[in-house]
């Protein structure tokens, strides 16, 4: 018998339809009770609150190995906010994007402030996959005033950079993916679990 990677260790169902129910929900907009009946025509009986929790273990571990497969994003940046619901409380979704549209990070905040958009910058360019940015975009918020001058000072983004201030910014990612972080239920309920999916 084959030996199970430490990762599934106490684990009863095989390690490829863990990581095929994991995959389907942060990939599709499915619901978790969606994934548990195609999990059931597939022959496998699992609740639907067994795959909320493999989805809280294993796709932290799943972004943290497979982010560094992920093409090299370009170099110029375009970053904005947005609201969300996290268990009925309005907070902040700080989001980067290249000029392709390609998802750099996020970051959701309580508080729409310089240290956030300082995090949001410190975590997208702690990846090797993110090249330092040639151009950031950021609409006019002040947040950005204040935040892009401190990142410089503290060497995070080249002196060099340019960073432009726009009256408007709209930021076009691909449609499937604000939906598939927040899937069908509209909005996190807890707040440590916007951090796994």
């Amino acid at each position: 018998m084959a030996t199970r990677p430490a990762i599934f260790k106490w684990r009863q169902t095989e390690p490829a339809l863990i990581l095929c129910a994991v995959r389907w929900y942060l990939r599709y907009s499915l619901s978790l009770r969606d994934v548990e009946e195609l999990l059931e025509e597939r022959g496998l009986e699992a609740d639907h609150t067994t795959v909320w929790r493999w989805v809280q273990r294993y796709s932290p571990e799943l972004e943290q190995r497979l982010r560094r497969y992920l093409k090299p994003t370009n170099k110029s940046w375009r970053v904005d906010e947005t609201y969300v619901r996290v268990k009925g409380r309005w907070c902040y979704l700080y989001r980067a994007i290249d000029s392709a549209g390609a998802t750099i990070d996020f970051l959701l905040s309580a508080f729409r402030d310089a240290d956030a958009a300082k995090r949001l910058f410190r975590k997208a360019l702690s990846h090797p996959s993110h090249p330092q940015p040639r151009v950031i975009n950021t609409d006019l918020a002040p947040i950005y005033g204040s935040a892009i001058p401190d990142i410089k000072k503290e060497g995070i983004v080249g002196t060099a950079n340019s960073i432009f201030l726009e009256r408007k910014l709209s930021l076009q990612a691909k449609p499937t993916e604000l939906p598939s972080l927040k899937n069908p239920i509209r909005g996190w309920r807890r707040w440590q679990a916007q951090v796994c999916t």
